[in-house]
C-alpha cells in the first residue's frame, strides 16, 4: 500500500514539474496578449495587437528613412530637454537598445573573479570607461537569479575572462534560473 502511495506522490510531483511551468507560461502570454490587445479598445479580438504591430513597424520604417529621420532626431532632442521625462525616456531607450538595438549589450558573457575561490557570471556592458578616468575598469552587469533586475559593477580588467564557448542567451538563462538551467557548448 505504501509503495503505491509513494508512486502516486512521485508521479504527482513529476506532473507538477511539467504542468506548472507550462501553465504559468501560457498564463503570462495570455495576460500579455490581453493587455496589449486592450491598449487599443477594438471589439475584434487580436485586431488591437495587429494594429499596434503595424504601427510600430511603420514608425520603425519612417525612423530609418533619410527624409524623416531628422524629424525623429528633433523629437528626441526635444524630449531630452524635459527634466524628469529625459531620465525615464533615456533609461527605457537604453534598456530597449541593449536587447534589440544595433548596439546590443548582453552579448559578451564573462566570468569575474571576485575573490580567491569565488567568481560570478555577468555581461560586459561598457569596455571603455576612460570618460570616468578609469581605463583599467570595465562595466559588468550581473543579473539576479529569478528576477529581472541586477547590479552593475566596475571591476579590474584582469579579473574578467570572456566566455567564448557558450551562447550569451544560455548564460543569461543560467544566471536568471539561479544556476538550474543547463549550459551547452557552442
Amino acid at each position: 500500500m505504501s509503495f503505491t502511495y509513494k508512486r502516486f506522490i512521485k508521479y504527482f510531483f513529476r506532473g507538477l514539474l511539467f504542468v506548472v511551468p507550462f501553465a504559468l507560461t501560457v498564463y503570462v502570454i495570455v495576460l500579455t496578449i490581453n493587455f496589449l490587445d486592450g491598449i487599443i479598445p477594438i471589439p475584434i479580438p487580436g485586431l488591437g495587437i495587429l494594429i499596434m504591430l503595424g504601427f510600430i513597424t511603420f514608425v520603425g520604417y519612417l525612423a530609418s528613412l533619410f527624409i524623416t529621420k531628422p524629424l525623429f532626431d528633433l523629437f528626441e532632442k526635444w524630449v531630452f530637454k524635459i527634466p524628469l521625462i529625459n531620465i525615464v525616456y533615456t533609461s527605457i531607450k537604453d534598456l530597449m537598445s541593449a536587447f534589440v538595438g544595433d548596439k546590443k549589450k548582453f552579448n559578451i558573457p564573462v566570468i569575474v573573479k571576485l575573490s580567491e575561490g569565488m567568481s560570478r557570471l555577468g555581461f560586459i556592458t561598457q569596455d571603455n570607461l576612460s570618460i570616468l578616468e578609469e581605463d583599467h575598469l570595465v562595466a559588468i552587469y550581473f543579473p539576479h537569479s529569478y528576477n529581472f533586475s541586477g547590479n552593475l559593477y566596475l571591476v579590474p580588467r584582469e579579473n574578467v575572462r570572456i566566455l567564448n564557448n557558450v551562447k550569451s542567451s544560455d548564460v543569461m538563462k543560467f544566471i536568471v534560473s539561479g544556476g538550474v538551467s543547463n549550459l551547452e557548448r557552442l
